[in-house]
């Protein structure tokens, strides 16, 4: 069953036991009203009867049942009294031999005065009545019985409950009928994100977006959907860009690769210094390739941020990376201050970060001229004195694959500040470059700190 008659059910059903329930209360109040106008003129009769003078016969037929006089016009209804001994006194039109209603231990307790007046219902002669017995002695001890049919209340009622089983079936029609227009328009979005997906899925497609409208909460999973469909677009492009960068950059060292192999598994006759020369520059170009494939893996992997996030003292992998550096560059001295400090992160990803600034100031600082690395509060700072960054290379040089002119003729793939940039957006962080003062680049990597440790480290 589709969620939409699941909902218009389900209003259906409420809106029936509402009106089930409330046909139920408005038959009996009204019912219970309509009897109580009944005892109250029961009530009234018995009492005009009990005041009014009466004579009666000491004629009995049969034993125990006597007559009296009473004007017919007063009172149309049957009643008789009863006097505690059981004696019938019936009005002369009545007379019969057996009375319309029993005597038994209850009505002579009322006649005695020894019990309370009560009203009860009773089949008489086919019909439904109510029947009132209350005490009186006006003219001596007996208990006085009115009775009075319920013929018109029992038409009344009928009339009232076809009624409502009229009102509650057109009711439970219309709940019916507005539940599936509510259901049908509140599940608008959910049927567009359905088809939306469908399409997404036919077509590949996931430029496609879901028309909002609204603050209420399938509105808000719209937007979430539309959102999630923008993410997994924008990592798409991003997916495609890459491949597409990556086949355009190892296409030229490919090429020259092939082009020197092909000539040293030729066979002519080459001087053997041309030879040597021709496998060095095989060599440099495999190292070149194993690089590039390796910065790749390392965009690749840092997309999927699969690593788990743990505390990590960045002071401490920084020294770390300090130390490589200056093994891989023995020719730049590197001056570092560092303060302790805890960051929340991906401690793989913030090391190549660090390595790749390290590796990146080191390539353009000249021999013997310092690399300078400051660590305060969560902010990284390296700066070297090469020649700096040319005004028009500022905004690309975290593109991924760019290389300023002046960068073109030494070794590098232009993912190292790529890598840096993604390892910094990952953790919430930013990397900026700076032209300080006195030349140089100053690369300012800031990862969100979580707490700083006691104390500092100066190396």
């Amino acid at each position: 069953m589709s969620i939409r008659a699941r909902l218009a059910l389900g209003a259906a059903a409420a809106v029936a036991i509402a009106i089930v329930l409330a046909s139920v209360v408005v038959y009996f109040l009204v019912r219970n009203e309509l009897r109580a106008q009944v005892d109250r003129s029961l009530q009234s009769e018995a009492h005009q009867i009990a005041q009014f003078p009466l004579s009666y016969s000491t004629y009995a037929y049969p034993p125990n049942i006597y007559s009296f006089d009473v004007p017919s016009s007063l009172f149309t209804g049957y009643f008789q009294l009863v006097g505690d001994d059981g004696r019938i006194y019936l009005p002369a039109g009545y007379l019969s031999p057996s009375p319309l209603l029993p005597v038994n231990a209850r009505v002579r307790a009322v006649a005695a005065g020894k019990s309370n007046g009560y009203f009860y219902d009773r089949q008489l002669q086919g019909q439904d009545t109510r029947v009132y017995t209350m005490y009186s002695d006006r003219f001596l001890p007996v208990a006085v019985q009115v009775v009075a049919q319920l013929s018109t209340i029992d038409n009344e009622l009928a009339r009232i409950r076809l009624w409502l089983l009229l009102v509650s079936v057109g009711g439970i029609a219309l709940a019916s009928g507005a539940g599936l227009l509510v259901a049908r328009t509140t599940l608008r979005p959910v049927r567009e994100l359905s088809e939306t997906a469908e399409r997404v899925r036919k077509t590949r497609d996931l430029s496609q977006r879901i028309d909002v409208d609204g603050t209420d909460e399938l509105a808000t999973l719209a937007r979430t959907f539309n959102a999630m469909l923008q993410s997994l677009d924008e990592a798409a492009q991003r997916q495609r860009q890459l491949v597409q960068d990556a086949s355009h950059e190892l296409r030229t060292p490919l090429t020259s690769l092939r082009t020197n192999i092909e000539v040293l598994a030729s066979g002519g006759r080459m001087p053997a210094a041309e030879r040597k020369q021709l496998l060095q520059d095989v060599v440099v170009q495999l190292g070149e390739m194993t690089e590039l494939i390796g910065e790749l893996t390392e965009l690749a992997r840092g997309e999927e941020q699969n690593e788990p996030l743990e505390k990590v003292r960045l002071d401490l992998l920084t020294e770390e990376a300090i130390r490589r550096a200056m093994r891989h560059h023995p020719d730049v001295p590197i001056e570092a201050e560092l303060e302790a400090t805890t960051v929340v992160g991906q401690p793989a990803g913030l090391e190549r970060a660090v390595t790749n600034l390290l590796d990146n100031a080191a390539k353009w600082s000249p021999a013997g001229s310092p690399i300078e690395v400051d660590l305060a509060d969560g902010e990284l700072t390296v700066r070297d004195h090469g020649p700096g960054i040319a005004a028009e290379d500022v905004p690309h040089v975290f593109d991924r694959f760019y290389r300023a002119t002046s960068a073109r003729g030494m070794p590098g793939s232009g993912l190292g500040l790529a890598i840096v940039r993604q390892v910094a957006e990952s953790h919430g962080g930013t990397i900026e470059v700076e032209a300080p003062e006195g030349g140089g680049t100053l690369m300012r990597l800031s990862i969100p700190a979580r707490g700083a440790a006691s104390g500092g480290d100066t190396s």
